[in-house]
């Protein structure tokens, strides 16, 4: 199987390499256009700061290219957000594939959150043997709202999106790279797909 994890500058892509090879897959890095059309799985990292993130995107055109790809995609916390329509962090356009807006955290908690968080109302194939309830590992101070494309939500200040689909897009707020043995599930079942 061909899998490429999107190189655009703004992922931590080494912890999701090394959770794909202990699935038993490789996996290639790359902004090239042609290898990441040409690839079975596609996964989108993101780690850092949204507007600076959609700028690297735009410079290698891959704000054009990821909304059109047709195999099954799945967006890892910044990844996710930037699939959507926009982000309240630095008053940022999405790509727009998510139908849902990223707000902040307001200052009533502790911003980012950080650490583990359950997952509840799983809805999706990329959810199979994973427990309503299942802890998952979050970093974030933005968070999706509520929508109809939500298949799993997480409660921190209010209950909001923790994982979307829409068609062959999949997007998780939390790392399954770093969400031990529920998190490498996830990763499986998507590659399985």
């Amino acid at each position: 199987m061909n899998i490429v994890i999107i190189d655009y500058g703004a992922g931590n892509v080494k912890s999701i390499e090394f959770a794909i090879n202990r699935l038993g897959y490789n996996i290639v890095l790359s902004n090239n256009i042609e290898v990441i059309k040409n690839a079975d799985k596609v996964i989108f990292p993101g780690v850092g700061e949204a507007n600076s993130a959609m700028q690297m995107l735009k410079k290698s055109r891959l704000d054009e290219l990821i909304p059109t790809l047709k195999q099954p995609v799945l967006g890892i916390c910044l990844g996710m957000q930037l699939m959507c329509n926009h982000t309240e962090e630095g008053n940022t356009k999405g790509l727009g594939i998510f139908d849902v807006n990223v707000k902040r955290f307001s200052n009533t908690v502790k911003v980012p959150q950080m650490g583990w968080n359950t997952i509840k109302k799983l809805r999706s194939d990329v959810f199979k043997s994973i427990d309503e309830n299942t802890y998952m590992y979050l970093v974030h101070s933005y968070y999706a709202e509520s929508c109809k494309q939500a298949i799993a939500v997480t409660h921190y200040e209010k209950a909001y999106t923790s994982a979307l689909q829409y068609e062959n897009f999949y997007g998780v707020q939390f790392h399954p790279e770093k969400s031990s043995s529920a998190g490498e599930q996830l990763l499986k079942n998507f590659l399985e797909l």
